[in-house]
Order: structure tokens, then C-alpha cells, then sequence
């Protein structure tokens, strides 16, 4: 294999383009001897939560974290069914157990990637006879890729049937459903600032938003320990803070997230143009802005065009080899909604992920569309 020249994230990159900032936030929270949930923490959540256009934003320790204390802020756990979907990252699904809840796993759509609104319906209509014995709470939408869910749709069905509407926006920083970000539509949102996210954090981070101030103070508390007042637990909560460090870098990089967000669309964009007609490439719903946190495409010879890429020395990535309901984990004990997963099982077989940051120069992404295309053109094919 080539060393590779074009990897598919350049995780430094954002610090040598903020080094300064960066460093100085940094020797500020060293300087203070405040590390865990102070003004840095507070700072940044007022940010962001202007920057979103919630009320509310509780900081926590990372995005598994997040999902798991919407869910549990909101009353959600034991004894309670939340829809979501088996195509995405296990933490999703891992973070409904860790609440108590169990997930229904909904087949999602072929061409967005995200949950199908008609099986997710018609699980909703005959869940008696999917999980009997469970109550259905909520549907946590995960925004895959950084293509928003049909919000709409989801908000109406939530509201015919009593459930609750959280988001997954752990891909989903910038991404934008009509005239609103993703993450202000439901009861909760969910955020990673995982390193390779939009919004990078330089460890672990996350935070969840709310438009409730009740559910958001129930967040806070259980966020540490379910303190209502130092060292008494008024409810049982989870070690989950967000440190000072990540705080304050996550405010230095927040103000460039719109910019760098514009840079992923163009540099999709770009993309989209010279690989049309080649290979599948990410559809964007009428109506919606795609937050380009990955650049997927699409082919029964995923493989082959892999092995050929790094060859090249351009890294890729698979997102996501394996779907959770057949995951050593999850097989065989977690349910299913209607319709079965035939789509999930067959994008894990299909999906590659190409190089995708808002630091990849133009001649990169011209470089990996001649990559494709010859790799087209060698297999005496187009797709």
C-alpha cells in the first residue's frame, strides 16, 4: 500500500490554522486552576446555544453521553421503546441502552441514507405486535453524514403518536432544515465534538440543547452525580463534564464553523460535479443544507475502488461496515421495526467514505476524482 498523501481527515490541521487562539485559551484555563465546569463551560454553552438558536445547552463529557441524558432528561428509560436506526455509528444505539430504553432499529432510505419516515410509520402502527410490553417514547433521528431527516415529517408523526423527537446531530454541526439548524426541531439534540466532527473538539466533548428550561436544569444535574446542590444527588446521575480545556477550544474554533461548513459544500460540490455519472454520489433533499461532515458514495464494488484509492494514496474510510442489529453485541436481541433491514445490511456493503475536511485543497479533490474515474475506466464500466 502507498503512504498515504491525501488522508480522509487532517485532524492537526485546524490547530495550525488557530494555533494562536488556541494556545492562548489554553494557557488561560491552565493559568486559572479551574478545570471542570467553570467559566469556559458556561462561555461556550451560551455560544453555541446562540449560535444553534435553542435556549438551552447543557455541556457533557461526549456525544454517547449526550444522546443518553436527552433520552433520561426527558424521562425516558426503562420499560420505553426509542426508534432509531441500525445504519450508524453503534454509539447511537448504545446510548439508548445506557438510559434503560431500548431501541426498535427502523430500516433507512436508500437514497438519504436516513430513517424511512413509511417503515418508521408503520413500526410506530404495529408496534404491539414488534415489542409488546414496551411503551413507545421516542424517535432519536441521527442526521447521517450531516443530511438533514425530513424534520417536518417527523415532527407531525412524534405528534400523532406522543412520542418524543431527539436529534442525533453528532454529524450534523451546519446542517440546516429549511430555515432552522438541525438540532432546534425536537424535545432534545444530541452534539459530539469528537476530533474529526465539524466542531472538533481536541478529546472528547459534547453537549445537548434544549428548548425546555425544565429538562435542560434535570440535564445539569445529572450530568454530575444528580446534584441538585454539591454532594447531595436529588436524582441518579453519571459522572459527565465537560472540561474547561475542550471548552475553551471549542469556543476558538466555533465563530470559523460556518466558513469551514461553506468549505465542505463547495468542495462537495466540486466533487459531486466530476463524479457525477460515475458513481452513486449524497443526495440533498429539496429544501435542506447538507453539513458535509463525511463525503459517501456509493458502489457494489466498494472494495475494489478502496483497495485501488489507498493504493493511490488517498485515504477512505467505511461508514459503517458493519450495521448494529448484526453486530456480535446486538444480534439477535435488539428489535427490529417493520420492513426489516435489507437497505442497512446492503449499504454496509456498499458505502466509502472519500476525503473530506474543511483544510483539503481543490487540486485534492480533483486528484480523487481522477483516482475514481480511472478506477471506472479500468473496470471496463460506469456505475
Amino acid at each position: 500500500m502507498s503512504e498515504i498523501s491525501i488522508p480522509i481527515v487532517d485532524l492537526a490541521a485546524s490547530y495550525r490554522r488557530y494555533r494562536h487562539d488556541i494556545d492562548a485559551c489554553v494557557a488561560r484555563v491552565l493559568e486559572s486552576g479551574w478545570y471542570i465546569l467553570g467559566s469556559e463551560v458556561t462561555r461556550f454553552e451560551q455560544a453555541f446555544a446562540a449560535w444553534l438558536g435553542v435556549k438551552h445547552v447543557v455541556g457533557v463529557a461526549n456525544g454517547t453521553d449526550a444522546v443518553n441524558l436527552a433520552l433520561r432528561s426527558l424521562g425516558i428509560g426503562a420499560g420505553d421503546a426509542v426508534f432509531t436506526v441500525s445504519h450508524t455509528a453503534v454509539a447511537s444505539v448504545a446510548a439508548v441502552e445506557l438510559a434503560g430504553a431500548t431501541p426498535v432499529l427502523v430500516d433507512v432510505d436508500a437514497s438519504t441514507r436516513n430513517i424511512d419516515l413509511n417503515k418508521l410509520a408503520e413500526s410506530v402502527r404495529g408496534f404491539p405486535r414488534i415489542a409488546g410490553g414496551l411503551v413507545p417514547r421516542a424517535v432519536l433521528a441521527v442526521h447521517l453524514y450531516g443530511h438533514s431527516c425530513d424534520l417536518s415529517a417527523l415532527q407531525k408523526l412524534c405528534l400523532e403518536n406522543d412520542l418524543e423527537l431527539i436529534e442525533d446531530c453528532a454529524q450534523a454541526h451546519g446542517t440546516w432544515f429549511g430555515t432552522a439548524r438541525a438540532g432546534t426541531f425536537g424535545s432534545a439534540a444530541a452534539f459530539s465534538f469528537y476530533p474529526t466532527k465539524n466542531l472538533g473538539a481536541f478529546g472528547d466533548a459534547g453537549a445537548v440543547a434544549f428548548p425546555d428550561p425544565a429538562a435542560a436544569m434535570r440535564c445539569r444535574a445529572l450530568r454530575e452525580y444528580g446534584w441538585t446542590s454539591r454532594y447531595v444527588s436529588e436524582y441518579t446521575g453519571i459522572n459527565s463534564r465537560l472540561d474547561e480545556i475542550q471548552a475553551a477550544i471549542l469556543g476558538v474554533k466555533l465563530p470559523h464553523l460556518d466558513a469551514e461548513v461553506a468549505v465542505r459544500q463547495a468542495l462537495a460540490h466540486r466533487y459531486t460535479l466530476g463524479l457525477s455519472g460515475i458513481i452513486e454520489t449524497p443526495v440533498v433533499s429539496p429544501g435542506t443544507a447538507h453539513g458535509y461532515h463525511l463525503y459517501v458514495v456509493r458502489t457494489a464494488f466498494r472494495d475494489s475502488l478502496r483497495a485501488t484509492l489507498e493504493n493511490s494514496g488517498i485515504g477512505t474510510g467505511i461508514h459503517y461496515p458493519v450495521p448494529v442489529h448484526l453486530q456480535p453485541a446486538y444480534r439477535g436481541r435488539v428489535p427490529s421495526g417493520a420492513g426489516g433491514l435489507a437497505v442497512s445490511e446492503t449499504l454496509a456493503r456498499e458505502v466509502l467514505s472519500l476525503p473530506m475536511h474543511a483544510f483539503l485543497s481543490t487540486q485534492d479533490v480533483d486528484r480523487v476524482v481522477g483516482a475514481v474515474t480511472n478506477w471506472t475506466r479500468g473496470r471496463g464500466r460506469r456505475e
